[in-house]
């Protein structure tokens, strides 16, 4: 008997592989920030950089950071290289709690999160606050990563009218009887971009109408010990009616070291469990052995600070005389305080991000106003970041500026 054999299989073309589910919409919808590319495009050494928001890295206190991490991986090894608590080492606690009560405002340890940098505070509460929709209110302008830490939890953001001193309280109460926002984002002191400060009487203001409509206020506050000239003003949380409402967040990053990535969240105790849930599920925990080198560093922090305001005072001030030879007639711009920053408002018919391109190719840069704005934008402005330079560059960066505006 004859078998037959089987005819040969016909290949078969492979399928294609079906495509993968789409990014989440957030993702796409909210888009990186301006600066830091910015900051990438402008890397090259030869330019002189007024774009970035970064502490002069000659000043770190590069000595006392190196001791204090050999003598906590001398002597605590094993816990500095250990898991740690999610709300942070009780030593780095309790100092910033002592620091936080001397400054004014009663705090203790328990009170207190630590945040791996004072941007994931804002994203732990964007997570314990907002369900996509909620409405959050911001000044206007606003620190550029709060709009996006907004933004990713699917908030509607509001701006709110103000004038060359801050926000209007009273267009914050209108707005809040209006839209019922779930907070107000506010960085009342040396504002990020334009360097003003809230008054006293201004920051009682908005904590009456916390108060009186309910509403949280989320109190951001990297800048407050780079003051130069005038009087400290006290914390929003620190007034009547603020005390069961406010998240305070603060920062090592502008006066120890943004390497080390240390902030921290002080707010009621709801609150705070909610973003301590929320930091567990985001990282478990700040870096132990950073958080050990911070509470060593402690001690010496005041006169290391003293030391680089001094620093940052002469260069505030050298940008400061250079900007009327290096403007377009017309412009206006604020004397900060303290801070980081000058803000600029060219004449209505300059568009700063248009223009940056030919500014680039003069070797200087600096950051275009509208990525700042929830808003319309206004597109004559832009901000100046004025502590990395000495003043010998200042000069010289502000004279590359002058040409190409003018070009």
């Amino acid at each position: 008997m004859t078998v037959a054999e089987p005819a040969p299989a016909t290949p078969r073309t492979p399928a294609a592989p079906a495509a993968v589910p789409p990014l989440a919409a957030r993702t796409t919808a909210v888009g990186g920030s301006p600066v830091r590319d910015i900051l990438a495009v402008t890397a090259r050494p030869e330019v002189i950089n007024f774009a970035g928001g970064l502490p002069a890295p000659e000043l770190f206190d590069r000595q006392a950071v190196a001791a204090a991490f050999q003598s906590v991986l001398t002597e605590v090894p094993e816990r500095a290289l250990q898991y740690s608590t999610t709300e942070g080492e009780p030593a780095l606690r309790a100092g910033l709690a002592a620091r936080t009560t001397a400054q004014g405002l009663a705090t203790d340890a328990d009170d207190l999160l630590v945040t791996t940098g004072s941007q994931q505070g804002l994203s732990l509460l964007a997570t314990a606050l907002l369900e996509p929709g909620d409405t959050v209110l911001v000044e206007e302008p606003c620190y550029l990563a709060a709009l996006q830490a907004f933004g990713l939890a699917g908030a509607r953001i509001v701006a709110v009218p103000g004038d060359a001193d801050g926000v209007d309280p009273d267009a914050l109460d209108e707005l809040v009887a209006r839209e019922r926002p779930k907070l107000f984002y506010t960085v009342p002191t040396f504002q990020n971009p334009t360097g003003r400060t809230l008054p006293a009487d201004r920051r009682a203001a908005v904590a009456r109408v916390a108060a009186k409509r309910g509403l949280w206020i989320v109190e951001d506050d990297p800048y407050g010990e780079l003051r130069y000239e005038g009087e400290r003003v006290p914390w929003i949380a620190s007034h009547p009616g603020a005390e069961d409402r406010t998240a305070l967040l603060g920062s090592f990053s502008k006066v120890m070291a943004p390497g080390l990535r240390l902030g921290w969240l002080r707010a009621p105790a709801a609150l705070r469990r909610a973003c301590a849930v929320a930091k567990q599920a985001a990282d478990l925990h700040t870096p132990t052995v950073n958080q050990l080198v911070a509470a060593r560093c402690l001690p010496g922090l005041d006169p290391h600070v003293a030391g680089v305001r001094e620093v940052y005072r002469v260069r505030r001030d050298a940008l400061l005389a250079g900007l009327p030879d290096t403007l377009p007639q017309g412009s206006v711009w604020q004397r900060p305080e303290g801070g980081m920053f000058v803000w600029v408002r060219l004449p209505a018919s300059y568009d700063t991000t248009a223009l940056l391109p030919q500014v680039v190719r003069h070797d200087v840069a600096y950051v275009p106003g509208a990525p700042f704005y929830a808003g319309e934008p206004d597109r004559s402005t832009l901000r100046l970041c004025f502590v990395t330079q000495t003043p010998e560059e200042i000069a010289e960066g502000l004279r590359r500026l002058g040409e190409g505006l003018r070009s």
